[in-house]
C-alpha cells in the first residue's frame, strides 16, 4: 500500500518516521523523543464467528497485536464500524462491548470512533501505542542461528471457514474463538524480556506469507519443522473436509517463488500452512540462549524453527531438528 506514495512522501525528509514509509511492517512507529515513541496501526474486517461479542473482541485483539507485534503498549483506540441499516441496533452494542472489552483487558481505552451504513458489517480499531524507540521490534532484523517461536496455534482460517459451511463442531469453534480473543499481550511481554529484535503477528498471509515477510526484510533463509507446529483441535480435519478460505490460494500464488517443501509434506499440510490466520500469534526470532526466557513468560510458544543465512527463502521439513 505505500508504493503508489513514495514520490509524495521521501523518508530523508520525515527522520523520526522510524518504521513506515522505507519497509512494510506491522504499524508505524513516530519518534516523539529519544525516550518515546508513537507506535499507530489500523484493522478491521467481516465477522468470522457468528456471537456478536465474540467478533468484537477477536477483531480488537486482532488490531491491538500490531502494536504488540512492534513491541509497543497500547494506549488508546477509536472504532471503526460499518454496519447494515436492517440490522437490530442491539447487535452493533454487542460488537462493540467485545471490543471495548478486550481494549480495556489491554490496558487501553476507547476514545471515540466513526461509523458508516454498509451492506455487511465490518468492525475493527485504529489504535495508538507508545514504545521506547530503542526497544521496537520489527519484521526485518532476524539473525542466524536464531531459533523461531509461535506464540498460539495455527488453523483459525480453516475453523471458521468451516463454522461457515456448519460442519465445525461446537468445542473446535470454541477452541479457536478462546485464542483469536487472547491478547498477544504476554507474548510481546515475553519478546522484551527475552531480548528479541524481529517478530511479526501471523494473520492475512498465513504462517508461511508472514515469514517470509521477516526473512526477506532480515535478509535470512527460514527453516520451518513441520511437526513442531501447533494445530487447534479439529483444524486438520477440517482443512481436509475443504474448508480452506479463499485467501489460501491469493497467498499460495503469491508467495510461492520463495517456498520449498520436503517431498512428504503433502498438499494438504501445504495448503494449511498457506491458509490466513485470524489474530493469531507472533511468530519472533529468538537468540538460543534466550529461548528459556522467552518460554518462562509465554508458556503457550514453542519452537517451529531456525533461522538461517539467505535471502529470504522459507524452506519447510517435515521433522524438527535444528543445530545451534
Amino acid at each position: 500500500m505505500l508504493q503508489p506514495l513514495r514520490e509524495t512522501f521521501i523518508a530523508e525528509d520525515y527522520p523520526d518516521l522510524l518504521v513506515g514509509l522505507v519497509a512494510a511492517d506491522d504499524a508505524a512507529v513516530y519518534r516523539l523523543n529519544e525516550r518515546q515513541a508513537i507506535v499507530t496501526t489500523t484493522d478491521f474486517f467481516p465477522p468470522v464467528v457468528d456471537d456478536p461479542h465474540d467478533f468484537g473482541a477477536i477483531a480488537a485483539a486482532n488490531a491491538l497485536s500490531d502494536v504488540y507485534a512492534m513491541g509497543g503498549r497500547p494506549l488508546f483506540a477509536i472504532n471503526l464500524v460499518a454496519f447494515p441499516d436492517n440490522l437490530e441496533i442491539e447487535i452493533l452494542a454487542q460488537i462493540l462491548r467485545g471490543g471495548a472489552e478486550k481494549v480495556a483487558e489491554a490496558g487501553a481505552v476507547i476514545a471515540g470512533g466513526h461509523s458508516v451504513t454498509d451492506r455487511e458489517p465490518k468492525y475493527g480499531l485504529a489504535v495508538t501505542g507508545v514504545v521506547d524507540p530503542a526497544q521496537v521490534k520489527t519484521k526485518g532484523g532476524s539473525r542466524p542461528g536464531e531459533l523461531l517461536l509461535l506464540t498460539k496455534p495455527l488453523g483459525t482460517g480453516v475453523v471458521t471457514t468451516a463454522l461457515k459451511q456448519q460442519i465445525a463442531g461446537e468445542v473446535d469453534v470454541a477452541a479457536a474463538v478462546a485464542s483469536m480473543k487472547q491478547l498477544n499481550r504476554q507474548a510481546a511481554e515475553a519478546a522484551e524480556a527475552a531480548g528479541v529484535r524481529s517478530m511479526t503477528d501471523v494473520t492475512g498471509f498465513g504462517l508461511l506469507g508472514h515469514a517470509h515477510e521477516m526473512a526477506h526484510l532480515g535478509l535470512v533463509n527460514f527453516r520451518l519443522f513441520l511437526d513442531r507446529l501447533p494445530w487447534l483441535p479439529g483444524a486438520v480435519a477440517y482443512g481436509q473436509a475443504g474448508a480452506f478460505p479463499g485467501g489460501m490460494g491469493r497467498n499460495r500464488d503469491y508467495f510461492a517463488p520463495w517456498l520449498t517443501f520436503d517431498e512428504n509434506v503433502t498438499p494438504l499440510m501445504q495448503e494449511m500452512l498457506w491458509t490466513p490466520e485470524t489474530s493469531g500469534g507472533l511468530l519472533a526470532a529468538v537468540a538460543p540462549e534466550a529461548v528459556a526466557t522467552f518460554q518462562a513468560h509465554c508458556p503457550s510458544a514453542v519452537v517451529v524453527g531456525q533461522v538461517w543465512p539467505g535471502d529470504g527463502h522459507i524452506h519447510v521439513t517435515h521433522s524438527g531438528a535444528w543445530h545451534g
